[in-house]
């Protein structure tokens, strides 16, 4: 992810070259996938909405990751794109 917008970048650029690619608030991977409006970090799980910062997910016990179920998230993403509260 750069300025949040997914982009892909072969091993050996990653490597070789500062991209100044974004990071995750929780653990500083740049692991990053944004999917439905919202920003996943493929490291920790945290899950946040693209643009805002509010992390979607918190961690459960032994760092586990507790993540709403798929109507959940659909449901959620239709809210924001419809513009319902």
């Amino acid at each position: 992810m750069r300025d949040e917008t997914q982009v892909l970048v072969c091993p050996d650029c990653q490597r070789v070259h500062d991209l100044d690619l974004d990071t995750c608030a929780s653990c500083g991977s740049i692991a990053l996938i944004c999917r439905l409006g919202e920003i996943e970090c493929r490291s920790c799980g945290e899950v946040r909405l693209a643009r805002d910062g509010e992390p979607l997910v918190t961690a459960g016990p032994a760092g586990s990751a507790r993540m709403p179920g798929l109507a959940a998230e659909v449901e959620a993403a239709l809210d924001r794109v419809l513009g319902r509260s």
